[in-house]
């Protein structure tokens, strides 16, 4: 029988998940079997998965579906209710080997055989209490992600997400730092922190730790670890420790990820985010004091309920307020049973066109970053023969095949208006 098929659909900490999976289900001796790892962050993130889950049956004719990931989570009976699917598998489940261990030891009949009920193994994801550190070995030979965290604490009022994850939940420091110095001892240059909501990262563990905390803890344990990244980040939960980390500590890189959503006070306050405007500048201000060359991403939501044009207006202000150079923009989408959905909606079209104004002014900055560069030299880790990335995580494509995970420096010749060219 052929290996299984796994699909990953959505956050970087789906396709960290999904490895570990890959891993116990041949651990387990499955085999032939589809198994879809879903997004739940927009209505039309479901729709997505439904239509990778049709294609991928159609294409493996006979194999059992297998049905994962946030949005099998919080809507299992979706997913059962498809003919094509044989289970639904909730997050907290999909990372127990014996989950694997019994799908193989069951038949996996064929979902018609199969009643709607007995497809469905999804538990109360609030109950858990623990997240494991699973041990795998990276994606490619170039760069590995670490899960440190799992789980929200908080209740945006447009986000689904803490009900396909649970509450916050940490992974213990010397658990992560053992898994770094094996990661680093297999050849990878840079690691790269992930999780839910990785600022919350420490509050359910002895003493209260914080995520600067961690990432000192790392750099001083594990001297032979190139690069450090931490993913997304909640700006008002930066710690002190953070700070001092970015403003010190060179092998911690020049680019963070901050989850804004907006840049009006009042839409912040109906969003039941933790910071204002100002608060959000002030952070970029602060952090571009200590390291002059760090770069900032950010989610930015297009059209949330309620959102007036000046509201709007301020939004996409802040790109240039906060010095962003990585916008990533998301259409205001309803999930069913968050407070946000029963919101007065902003029209479809208005919507649209706030998205593509927002995506016009994060092309615009990444292209004045990407001037800003040219000339200079950059320590590039190469993602593949002809791509790598700076310390800043600015794409950069190579005129000659280079060897997969290595680091060099290079100096910037030019770029296409989407990446820098060496």
């Amino acid at each position: 029988m052929s290996a299984p098929v796994f699909s990953t659909l959505g956050c970087r900490l789906n396709a960290y998940e999904t490895e570990a999976m890959r891993e116990m289900a041949d651990a387990a001796g499955l085999s032939g079997a589809v198994v879809v790892n879903t997004c739940a962050v927009t209505a039309e993130a479901v729709r997505k998965a439904r239509q990778e889950i049709r294609r991928l049956a159609r294409e493996n004719p006979g194999a059992p579906v297998i049905v994962t990931g946030c949005a099998a989570q919080t809507e299992p009976e979706t997913f059962a209710a498809m003919p094509e699917v044989t289970r639904v598998i909730g997050n907290h489940e999909k990372m127990q080997p014996q989950t694997w261990a019994g799908l193989r030891a069951s038949s996996l009949r064929a979902p018609d055989l199969i009643g709607q009920t007995e497809k469905i193994r999804v538990d109360d994801i609030m109950s858990v209490k623990e997240t494991a550190g699973h041990l795998i070995d990276g994606f490619g030979r170039h760069r590995a992600y670490v899960q440190v965290q799992n789980g929200c604490d908080h209740r945006c009022t447009f986000c689904i997400i803490p009900y396909g994850r649970g509450n916050s939940r940490s992974v213990p420091a010397g658990v992560v730092v053992e898994q770094i110095k094996r990661l680093v001892g297999r050849g990878f240059n840079e690691v790269v922190l992930t999780g839910v909501d990785l600022t919350s990262w420490g509050a359910d563990l002895p003493g209260q730790p914080r995520l600067g905390d961690l990432v000192m803890r790392i750099l001083r344990l594990v001297p032979d670890l190139q690069r450090l990244r931490i993913s997304s980040i909640d700006s008002i939960e930066a710690d002190q420790n953070l700070m001092l980390a970015i403003a010190t500590e060179p092998r911690l890189m020049p680019h963070l990820h901050l989850s804004l959503q907006a840049g009006d006070d009042m839409i912040l306050k109906r969003m039941k985010r933790r910071h204002l405007r100002d608060d959000a500048i002030r952070f970029c201000e602060d952090a571009r004091r200590l390291r002059p060359d760090i770069v900032f991403g950010a989610d930015i939501i297009a059209g949330f309920p309620t959102e007036t044009e000046p509201m709007f207006e301020n939004s996409l202000k802040l790109v240039g307020d906060c010095g962003l150079t990585f916008l990533h923009v998301f259409p205001f989408s309803a999930r069913k049973g968050t407070p946000a959905a029963r919101m007065p909606a902003v029209r479809g079209p208005v919507i649209r066109d706030r998205a593509a104004r927002l995506r016009a002014a994060g092309d615009a900055a990444l292209r004045r970053h990407l001037e800003a560069q040219v000339g200079r030299t950059h320590r590039v880790l190469t993602e593949g023969p002809r791509l790598g990335r700076t310390e800043q995580f600015t794409e950069v494509g190579f005129a000659e095949d280079q060897p997969e995970g290595s680091l060099m420096e290079l100096r910037i010749s030019g770029h296409d208006g989407a990446r820098l060219v060496a």
